[in-house]
Order: structure tokens, then C-alpha cells, then sequence
């Protein structure tokens, strides 16, 4: 949607993007995401307790399966009443499934009961984060501000694997888990903090699932296909990249989240609006292409300078993708329906990440992790095709001619 449709002269009297409650919401989202990033290692602290590649991609996999449970059910919660409280009630469930961390003994079913239970609560918070940051910040510019509110995100992406990879080497994996606890804490404080509107009215019976168009169930499957290869092969690069690493002798992987985050950021920061103005549809095309031929460049890296470049266009690729296939969704479903699409979105995003953790450890345990790397690379390069021939341009009445979705 064109961030300047129906504006006219009036661009100049648009709501601020950035005010203290957007930039609050945007600090908790930060803090949540960091308590989850420092989990990114976790897999080498399984592998202390022989734990097969399949078992380590279910137990990081699950993680997302269960928020994958929660987050449209609370997203029209949120398109109702608001939410602060359901964002407090998620970062308390995570809190809650923090002590259990320093117990395990092994990579069997208490574990996978504890990531589950972090999964819950991670897919209420951010859900509930995003839907307040989204009502803190002007319609007209939806994309950005998810593009800002996910740099958060990005950001905490980097320095989350970068902290507890020190932590690791100076203590163990104890204080890993006391640093997700702290930063648990933080984002309960921010979110408290909010003085968020409420929504000015909830969807009618009659508004509610409404799509702009009268799509077959092809088309359907065609669009939800795209957030869920996503998740996929974001999955390939979270769940096994460290482990990647160190079988190749690349290195540390902190610069590579370094390097992905500073791409996002820029990217962003910079043209983070170019959805909003000139359509969505646009913009996912070459993003998307762009991630899955990284993944041919990241299965095929020996050095550890291409290691760390191939993390800088991955970045660049997700920074464009987010925010303009997140409100592609949005629009397609109507935007009084925001809540319950971003929790629509997010849980098909973690159906890929839940579903491809454990298949491609399959893979890699069959295969090795470059072969990996390639299968994901072709998933999101075919789905992509299919994506920009079949699923629809919407054109919604404020827009400007020639500036669709």
C-alpha cells in the first residue's frame, strides 16, 4: 500500500512514526527476541548429551510448533480488547519455563516439554508486542513501522548468539539462561510502561476473515505457502548455522549474525518503506529470490570471509521480506483484521521454522549441512515462482494507480 495514497498535501501533518510508546513496544520486542536468540547455541549444549542432529531440530523446532498454537487465537484478541496484559501474561509463561533449563540432564522429554512451554509464551508476547506497536504507529506506513519494530528484532538476532557464545566460554550454559531471564524482566518493565490506544473498534461478525478478494483455496495455499518457506529456511540458518560452522572450521559464528542484523538494519532503516509506496508484491519477488540463492552461496563457502558475506546478504534479503509479505497478509485479510492476520502470519511463519528444523536435520543427518543449505535454497526459490505468478495483486481503494500490493 502506497504510504502517501490519500495524503495528497497532507504528508506533512501524518502521525510521527516514532513516538515513546512505538519506541517502548520496540524495546520489548527487542528484549523478548533476546531472550530467545541466546537460546540460538543451545543445540552444542545438546550435543553434550549425544543428542542425534533429528533430535536437536525437534527440540528447537517445537519451540515454534507451539506458539504456532496460540498466536491467531490471540491475535483476534488483540483486534478486540487490545494488549498489554496478554503481552505481561506471554513473558510471564517464558519466565516461568526458565528455571527448568538448569536441571536437564539429557535431550529427553523434559527438555522438549521446557522448549514447548517457551514457545507458548514466546508466540503470545510477540504477537501481543506487535499488535501494540501496530496501533502506536499510522496506518498509512504499516510496512515501515514492522520493518523498525523487526530491526529490534534483528538486532537482538545478533547480539543474542554473540553474548551467550561469551557467556559460554567465560561460564556455561547456566549463565545463558540466567541472561534470558534478565532480559525476560526487562521487556515485562517496557511493555508496562506502554500507554498504547486500544483498538477503536473491534472487527463485526461480517468483518471478520473477510478477504479484498474471492479466492480459490489454489490461491490460498499458494499465498500462506510463502511465510511458511520462509520460516523454513530462516530455520536451516538459526537452528544449524553454528553447527555448520564448526564442522567446516569456519569459525565463530558471531559475526555472521553481526553482519545479517547490520544488513537488515540498513536495509530497514533505509528503504524500509518501499512496499508501503510501491507495492508489496514488488518487493517480495527479488527479496525472496535473493534468500534462496544465498543458500547455494552459504552451502558452498570455504573461507571465512564469504561465511561472513553471505550472512550480510541473508540479512539484506530478510530485511526486505518481513515487512513487505507480513502486510501483504494484512491487506489480503483487511486491516481491521490486523491483529489476526500478524498472528496468522507469524504462526505460518513457525510452521516452516517447526517443520523445517527437524527436516532438514533429517536432511543434513542423511546428507551433511551443504546439501542442506541447497535444499532449502531450491524450496524458496520454486515457491517464490508460484508466489508471483498465481497469487493476487490487490489494489485497495486508497492506493494510487500503479501502486498495488
Amino acid at each position: 500500500m502506497d504510504g502517501r495514497s490519500g495524503q495528497g498535501g497532507r504528508d506533512a501533518g501524518r502521525t510521527p512514526l516514532l513516538g515513546r510508546n512505538f519506541v517502548l513496544a520496540s524495546l520489548a520486542y527487542f528484549f523478548v527476541f533476546m531472550a530467545g536468540a541466546v537460546f540460538y547455541l543451545f543445540p552444542l549444549h545438546l550435543e553434550h548429551f549425544g543428542a542425534s542432529k533429528a533430535r536437536v531440530g525437534l527440540i528447537m523446532g517445537i519451540h515454534s510448533v507451539t506458539a504456532i498454537m496460540v498466536r491467531p487465537l490471540f491475535g483476534r484478541l488483540l483486534d478486540e480488547k487490545g494488549g498489554r496484559a496478554v503481552a505481561l501474561g506471554g513473558v510471564l509463561l517464558m519466565m516461568l519455563s526458565i528455571p527448568g533449563f538448569y536441571l536437564i540432564a539429557s535431550a529427553g522429554w523434559p527438555v522438549l516439554l521446557l522448549r514447548a512451554l517457551n514457545g507458548i509464551g514466546w508466540g503470545v508476547a510477540t504477537t501481543a508486542i506487535m499488535g501494540i506497536s501496530s496501533e502506536c504507529s499510522p496506518p498509512e506506513r504499516m510496512a515501515h513501522s514492522l520493518g523498525i519494530l523487526g530491526s529490534a528484532g534483528i538486532v537482538a538476532g545478533a547480539a543474542g548468539p554473540a553474548l551467550a557464545e561469551d557467556l559460554v566460554r567465560r561460564f556455561d550454559f547456566d549463565a545463558v539462561f540466567t541472561a534470558s531471564l534478565v532480559m525476560l524482566a526487562a521487556t515485562a518493565l517496557c511493555v508496562h510502561a506502554v500507554r498504547a490506544p486500544r483498538p477503536e473498534s473491534a472487527p463485526t461478525r461480517a468483518q471478520r476473515f473477510r478477504l479484498p478478494i474471492g479466492p480459490s483455496l489454489a490461491v490460498l495455499l499458494v499465498i500462506a505457502a510463502m511465510p511458511v518457506a520462509h520460516g523454513a529456511v530462516r530455520g536451516s540458518v538459526v537452528n544449524f548455522i553454528a553447527l555448520y560452522a564448526s564442522s567446516a572450521g569456519l569459525g565463530r559464528i558471531g559475526p555472521f549474525f553481526i553482519a545479517f542484523s547490520l544488513a537488515a538494519i540498513i536495509t530497514r532503516l533505509g528503504i524500509g518503506d518501499i512496499s508501503d509506496r510501491y507495492g508489496r508484491k514488488r518487493v517480495i519477488l527479488p527479496s525472496a529470490l535473493l534468500i534462496g540463492l544465498n543458500m547455494f552461496w552459504i552451502a558452498s563457502v570455504h573461507s571465512y570471509g564469504a561465511f561472513i558475506v553471505s550472512g550480510f546478504v541473508a540479512g539484506f534479503g530478510q530485511g526486505l521480506i518481513f515487512p513487505a509479505l507480513s502486510t501483504y497478509v494484512i491487506d489480503f485479510m483487511g486491516r481491521e483484521n490486523k491483529g489476526f492476520a500478524l498472528g496468522l502470519y507469524l504462526s505460518l511463519f513457525d510452521v516452516g521454522m517447526g517443520l523445517g528444523s527437524p527436516l532438514f536435520g533429517w536432511v543434513s543427518d542423511f546428507a551433511g549441512y551443504r546439501p542442506m543449505y541447497m535444499a532449502a535454497g531450491s524450496l524458496i526459490l520454486v515457491l517464490t515462482v508460484v508466489f508471483h505468478l498465481k497469487a493476487p495483486r490487490i489494489q485497495l481503494p486508497a492506493q494510487q494507480p500503479g501502486k498495488g500490493t
